[in-house]
């Protein structure tokens, strides 16, 4: 096989993704529940922005904040964080909560209450050298949340067009599917062109694909990237399975996890 860019990108990826989702598998095993699905189905979108796109100064949201297990794995690999640091997470006495929280090296926003990310790449722009980027990473079930399209139509109304949103659609809120709660949800692409942004979708668990639509973004609006998503991905037992947005694995269920990784 001839080695190109391309699967530089992706051998390089799987194999970050896959060490992402073990070392969140291992502190599953230190608490009761945490959020596993989410965090499973955002592995790609978040390990390539942060290890593929973002540049110096560009700044990061996770505003899925209840995911911050994953944001917290990715800054230990990234050698951020400690391995201690990791490991005392919602441990006692520990400043590492479920929540990211600003002040922690390498957050740049306190995220958990649902559909703010958007509003805080707004007023981060404002603030900011318009050259830098602002990567938010949001649930699809925040689209469920009045303050989202308030920021959307303001945005593109003030034509910001730094900000590039993706949305992690794994089609899953909470305990049920996100077309039982708002069967009008989609189509989610269409209602962001109504709003004034450039959109696109692609396949979430694609390194490539998310990489490629992003780096061919209309430079002249804000950009919005719908990445289509699984649950759980990709353990057998946990994919598009709703009761794993809040969960732990026990001890064989997590004995299969890694099974399923390595030979992944």
């Amino acid at each position: 096989m001839v080695l190109t860019s391309k699967n530089l990108i992706i051998s390089k990826a799987e194999q970050r993704c896959t060490f992402l989702r073990k070392t969140i598998l291992q502190l599953s095993q230190k608490v009761g529940a945490l959020h596993i699905g989410g965090s499973f189905s955002a592995v790609e979108i978040i390990d390539c922005i942060y290890n593929i796109l973002l540049k110096k100064n560009d700044k990061f949201i996770l505003s899925k904040g209840h995911t911050g297990i994953l944001q917290y794995a990715l800054l230990y690999y990234k050698k951020v964080m400690s391995k201690k640091k990791l490991f005392s997470y919602c441990q006692k006495n520990s400043t590492l909560g479920v929540h990211p929280d600003y002040g922690t090296p390498g957050i740049e926003a306190s995220t958990g209450s649902l559909g703010h990310g958007l509003g805080l790449a707004a007023g981060m722009s404002f603030a900011l050298d318009k050259k830098k980027k602002i990567y938010v990473v949001m649930s699809d079930g925040e689209l469920m949340e009045g303050t989202t399209w308030e920021y959307a139509l303001t945005i593109s109304s003030f034509n910001i067009n730094n900000i590039i949103l993706i949305v992690d659609n794994n089609g899953v809120q909470s305990g049920t599917f996100s077309k039982d709660t708002h069967p009008t949800l989609e189509p989610i692409m269409d209602k962001f062109t109504s709003f004034g942004w450039d959109v696109e979708n692609c396949d979430g668990h694609k390194t490539f694909d998310i990489f490629t639509k992003i780096k061919k973004k209309n430079k002249k609006k804000p950009f919005a990237l719908i990445a289509n998503t699984i649950k759980g991905y990709p353990i057998s037992y946990m994919s598009n399975v709703p009761m794993w947005h809040y969960r732990s694995p026990n001890k064989s269920e997590y004995q299969q996890a890694i099974k399923e990784l390595e030979k992944f």
